[in-house]
This record gives structure tokens, C-alpha cells and sequence, in this order.
């Protein structure tokens, strides 16, 4: 009790000698609120402690959007006690993360709706579908409880297709067999000009040696007195599979030309499984993506979000801000509170009445809104793993289905769902022009020629989102023409009392992980200031 009474005066006299920044510097010193200069290390989230040797109240904060980054937020300042209210224009948590199952509705901006028909226990992640190892979102599925599986991002049993290259066109290659191609024709040209001398400048004898004998184990080639030819090996795959007894098994063939495999231009898609935010293992919640925003929504509490609210007016007021909305009923509401955290999609905000200034205006226009589209196919049977060996995984294209996406989830079961394609841009902007029925014709038409008929006569739901369509999203993501401009810049620090938030504020765009880390930025923002008075 004496330490604990000289600390509170230690703390009484460095406030009146210094202020309140002063303040806060000691407090943080003692381990009694968070550094600033800490942020870049290490996201402390506020405490209620906090609060203990301030004699500072608890403020409201109010927030525009229950999407991860306006979840977060809620949840976040949660923790030491802030009164947060979510106003979300939809009917349910989670933005962009939205899981489509049987009973889903939607209706877009040109006024059509679909209602999803999925079998129980089927569904497709309308938007973020797999979750990389390095991201945040691992730490709140676990501080949540969310149970994870393994998303299969890479799978060598899944095709390339291309119909616009010079070679193989319209022939769908297996990744393996691709992949075994590639590498083993460019190990065999290395091999031969290693030999030859055209890097002696650049390599010892010894590192020559050691190159070649690598390049022979990485692209399986022969050895010198073969030229370093590649012929092929098993890593193309069978034909017919090795078993009991006398088979052996049928490697894979013919092999391809150089010049076709050069050609086919497959090689290009092989970078796709280095990304550092795609390599596997990649995860994703248990029975589909919204687990997290519905977690989120119960530890903030239900009673704290209010669905159907739109926001009509935010104003900046000399000691806090206010939000005008319309609510599920048609009526006019505004609400108080110390601070706004507007976590909606700039150009969503940039139509919002406000008196933050016409440069924020300008700044939230400055982004440039992606085109996205996705249809997911649920099929009566799972022939792409009876008939075809896949199990999860990716199929590129260079047709406007862009991929094709295998379900990692419900292995071997009776029935599965699969994303018929997941495109951007003017791919997206053409199917989207269409109504669902003729989104769906295409797409179909598209991967037959991948997978055969059944791509058809097995079919039995399916639904279509075209994000820059739907409404209060209108977008896949965005795009910044620049992140080091002043638009950028002015955005991620407040205006008066309100505060931006999302992914679209982050260098990890498109992921839910850029829009916690926004979000948690925010929440240091808005708690450092309260703290420091």
C-alpha cells in the first residue's frame, strides 16, 4: 500500500510539473500504459488498468462498418472498458468475409437478388477464403477459438490451362507435370552451358561441379554423357499407377518439345506458390470463413452492433463527433460520441456527408475500387477426386474464369462445392453484366473444357457475387495509384475525433490481416490520446 500510494504521488507531481504528455511518458515507464515507441515491435492491446492512476473516464466510441477491421476495433477497445457501438448497413457481421450457404440472399446494386440453395454443410467463402501462416488472423482465431483446417493453395495434382499460348493450347496439364517440364528443360540448358564454359568468369571448377550435380537431382536430367538431356521422368506422374506384383506403371508421355513447353508459357505460374502471403501451409476456419467476424461479434456483444444502419452524415464537433444513420426501420437516428472510426470502404465514405474537408474527400476517392467476381458450384458427386485424384487446390487459366478452386474441406464426402472461377477486373466486369443464370452458363461452358461434361451434368447449386455490385462494398479491394502521397498519408491519421480504419489503409490490401493491423493502429491511436488527455 505505501509503494502503491508513492507511485500515485510520483505520477500526481510529474502531471502538474510536465502535463499530460509528460504524464503518460512516466506512466509508460512504469509498464502503466503503452509506449508509443513501441508500436512498431509489438501491439499492446489497452488494458483497464490502464485507467487506474488517470482518474480518466472510459470514452464512446462510435464505429461505421462491421467488417473485421470494425470488429477488431470494437473488440480491441473492449478490453479496457471504452463504450463501442457498431453501426453495420448490412444484416450480419463481417464486410467482405462472408460465407454463402443454402438461405443466403442478395441483392445487388442492378436490383437482383439470389437466394442460395446449397446442401447442408455446403458453402463457399464469397470473399478471404484462405489464411497464410504469418498473419495476424492466426492470433485472433485462437484468441477466439476458432477452430482451424488446412487450406490447399498449391496442390500438383491440380491443371494449368492455357487457350491463348503458341503450344498445348487448350490441353490441361497437370502442375506436377508441368512443373517437372519447366524445371528439367531449364536444368538441362544450364547443365550444357555450365559444361560448355559460359559461366567459367562466374564459377570455380569446383562451383561448377557443384552446380551441375544439382541441377541434375532438380530437374531430374541425365548425366553428361547423355548431354544433360531431358527425357522426363516420374515426376510428370502415370498413366497407368504403379502396383501389386509385374506393374510397374507408365510414366506419363510424350514429353513436350523445349520450344512447346517455352511456348505454353506454364512456367509463369509457378511463382504463384513463392508469394510469402500464398505458400503453404495455408489454413481456414472450420465450416467456413465468417467464424472470425462472428466471434468477433460475440465478444463484443451483440447488443453492442446495430444492423441495418446507414450512415447518412459524420461531423467532427469541438469535443467528439456525431453519426447520422437511417436505421432497419427507415428512420433517422444520430448518435454522440468522443470518437468515430469510419472502418468502410473509401469509396463508400467519400459519399458520406462529412465536414472533415475537401482534401479528405479527395483522399478517399484517390483509391481506385478492383472488379472481383466468384461463382461457387456445388456437384452431386465429388469427381474431382474420384475421377481425377484432386484434393483441394487451384487450377489457373488464362480463360475469364481466371482459377478454378478445389473445396479443402469435406474430403471424400458425397457431395462438394468448388469456385467455378474467382476473376477481376474486365473478367469480372463482363460477368457481372450478366444475370446469374448466364454468369453461370459461361463459367460452365468454360470448364468443360477443363474437366469434361460432368463439369455440367453434375451440377446442382450455385451462386455468383460480383463485390464491386454489391451494395455498401462495392468492391474486391482497392487499389492505391500511391501509398507514399499525401492521400495515403492524411487518411491514416484522424480527422478532429474521427479515425479511418481497413485493409485499404495497409500494405497487406485484400487480406483480413491488413485490416486487423489497421484496426489495431487505430485502437493505439485513439487509446494513447485518451491516456494523455
Amino acid at each position: 500500500m505505501v509503494a502503491e500510494a508513492s507511485r500515485r504521488g510520483f505520477l500526481r507531481s510529474v502531471g502538474i510539473a510536465g502535463g499530460a504528455g509528460t504524464l503518460y511518458s512516466a506512466m509508460g515507464a512504469l509498464g502503466l500504459a503503452p509506449v508509443p515507441e513501441a508500436r512498431a515491435e509489438a501491439y499492446r492491446a489497452p488494458r483497464s488498468g490502464d485507467f487506474a492512476l488517470t482518474g480518466r473516464g472510459r470514452k464512446k466510441v462510435l464505429i461505421l462498418g462491421g467488417g473485421i477491421a470494425g470488429l477488431a476495433t470494437a473488440y480491441e477497445l473492449g478490453k479496457a472498458g471504452y463504450d463501442c457501438r457498431i453501426l453495420e448497413a448490412k444484416d450480419r457481421p463481417g464486410g467482405r468475409n462472408w460465407t454463402v450457404r443454402g438461405g443466403t440472399t442478395l441483392t445487388d446494386l442492378d436490383g437482383r437478388t439470389q437466394k442460395g440453395s446449397f446442401s447442408r454443410g455446403q458453402y463457399m467463402n464469397a470473399g478471404p477464403a484462405r489464411l497464410p501462416q504469418s498473419h495476424v488472423t492466426l492470433e485472433y482465431c485462437r484468441e477466439l477459438g476458432v477452430p482451424l483446417e488446412v487450406f490447399t493453395n498449391q496442390n500438383a495434382n491440380a491443371y494449368i490451362y492455357h487457350e491463348k499460348s503458341a503450344a498445348l493450347a487448350g490441353k490441361p496439364v497437370r502442375w506436377r507435370t508441368a512443373k517437372a517440364d519447366v524445371y528439367g528443360y531449364v536444368s538441362e540448358l544450364l547443365a550444357k552451358a555450365t559444361d560448355q564454359g559460359a559461366l567459367d568468369k562466374e564459377l570455380t571448377a569446383s562451383d561448377k561441379e557443384g552446380l551441375i550435380a544439382f541441377l541434375q537431382n532438380f530437374g531430374a536430367i541425365k548425366g553428361k554423357a547423355d548431354g544433360f538431356a531431358y527425357t522426363g521422368s516420374d515426376r510428370r506422374g502415370y498413366s497407368v499407377e504403379p502396383g501389386a506384383a509385374f506393374e510397374e506403371g507408365t510414366v506419363l508421355g510424350p514429353v513436350p518439345s523445349l520450344s512447346d513447353v517455352v511456348a505454353s508459357g506454364v512456367g509463369q505460374r509457378f511463382s504463384f506458390e513463392s508469394g510469402y502471403d500464398q505458400a503453404m501451409l495455408m489454413f481456414q476456419p472450420v465450416g467456413g470463413m465468417d467464424a472470425i467476424p462472428y466471434a468477433l461479434a460475440k465478444a463484443v456483444g451483440q447488443d453492442r452492433i446495430t444492423y441495418g444502419a446507414k450512415a447518412m452524415e459524420v461531423k467532427d464537433l469541438p469535443d467528439g463527433a456525431e453519426v447520422t444513420y437511417e436505421d432497419a426501420e427507415g428512420r433517422i437516428r444520430t448518435r454522440r460520441a468522443d470518437f468515430v472510426v469510419a472502418a468502410i470502404p473509401p469509396m463508400v465514405m467519400a459519399r458520406i456527408k462529412h465536414n472533415l474537408g475537401a482534401d479528405v474527400t479527395a483522399a478517399l476517392k484517390y483509391p481506385v475500387a478492383t472488379p472481383v467476381g466468384k461463382i461457387g458450384l456445388e456437384y452431386r458427386s465429388r469427381w474431382w477426386e474420384t475421377d481425377e485424384h484432386i484434393y483441394g487446390g487451384i487450377t489457373p487459366t488464362d480463360t475469364d474464369l481466371a482459377t478454378i478452386w478445389y473445396p479443402s474441406y469435406g474430403y471424400q464426402g458425397r457431395r462438394g462445392t468448388l469456385i467455378g472461377y474467382y476473376n477481376f477486373g474486365d473478367n469480372a466486369v463482363a460477368y457481372s453484366d450478366l444475370p446469374h443464370a448466364e454468369r453461370l452458363k459461361r463459367a460452365v461452358s468454360r470448364g468443360v473444357k477443363i474437366h469434361g461434361d460432368k463439369y455440367r451434368t453434375e451440377l446442382d447449386h450455385s451462386f455468383s457475387v460480383a463485390w464491386h455490385r454489391t451494395p455498401h462494398i462495392e468492391g474486391g479491394w482497392v487499389g492505391w495509384p500511391s501509398q507514399t502521397g499525401p492521400e495515403y498519408r492524411l487518411l491514416n491519421q484522424p480527422a478532429g475525433h474521427v479515425y479511418f480504419a481497413g485493409d485499404w489503409l495497409s500494405h497487406v490490401i485484400a487480406w483480413q490481416h491488413g485490416a486487423f493491423t489497421s484496426a489495431r493502429k487505430v485502437v493505439t491511436g485513439i487509446h494513447e490520446r485518451v491516456m494523455a488527455g
